[in-house]
């Protein structure tokens, strides 16, 4: 692996089980934008190096081609890596150009799971932000009890979410919501940490929801 003396220094000092995702954006934070560096790091294959070089690329160099290379080489990685690299690439860079944007609503049938994960956790963030004024919230309820206990575990989580999220939000859909997951029966028996909202939809509804009515 050939790599210049700026991204071999940076590669070092990450590469070490103690660093944390605040300590890449410290990292991100000092260097800003540098899109030849996260070239570099990305190519290392390994997980910090590419959380850090999502955090420096330059969204106006991401085209579709390149896009594509970047979620095929996600794949390559394990389970929780992947969603937690796609995720970030998400958050950190797909949703910054309105041009990525319309790319993103056109994935919920994509051959990619990564792609189709994206497409529905976009749409529960829309939601968790919010912003309810949209006009595809049934037909996107509709796809969910249609297709989510045939989905791949890493979209069926973000299915869910997007699910839950529409169910606090939305008065007038959050039976249907709940119905869906008391149906699926999905994360019903997960177990998780102390003040952690869990996935399974009647109890998120009704925690999330709980949470609002007593913030007013």
């Amino acid at each position: 692996m050939n790599l210049s003396s700026k991204a071999d220094n940076i590669y070092r000092s990450i590469s070490d089980n103690s660093t944390k995702l605040g300590d890449l954006r410290k990292i991100a934070k000092e260097i800003k934008k540098d899109h030849d560096l996260a070239l570099e790091l990305w190519a290392t294959g390994e997980l910090l190096p590419r959380l850090l070089s999502i955090l420096i690329m330059d969204k106006e160099q991401l085209s579709i081609q390149s896009i594509d290379q970047f979620v095929e080489d996600i794949q390559s990685h394990n389970f929780e890596e992947r969603n937690q690299l796609i995720d970030w690439f998400m958050a950190n860079q797909l949703t910054k150009v309105k041009k990525i944007i319309g790319l993103i609503e056109s994935w919920e049938n994509e051959p990619s799971p990564l792609k189709r994960r994206v497409f529905w956790y976009y749409q529960a963030r829309l939601r968790w932000m919010g912003n309810m004024n949209h006009s595809n919230t049934q037909e996107l309820l509709d796809s969910i009890k249609a297709r989510i206990l045939d989905e791949q575990p890493e979209v069926q989580w973000a299915m869910n979410y997007a699910a839950a999220w529409i169910g606090v939000y939305d008065e007038g859909k959050r039976a249907l919501c709940i119905s869906i997951g008391e149906k699926t029966g999905l994360y019903r028996d997960e177990v998780v940490a102390k003040n952690c909202t869990p996935s399974y939809l009647p109890e998120f509804i009704r925690i999330e929801v709980e949470k609002r009515k007593n913030k007013n």
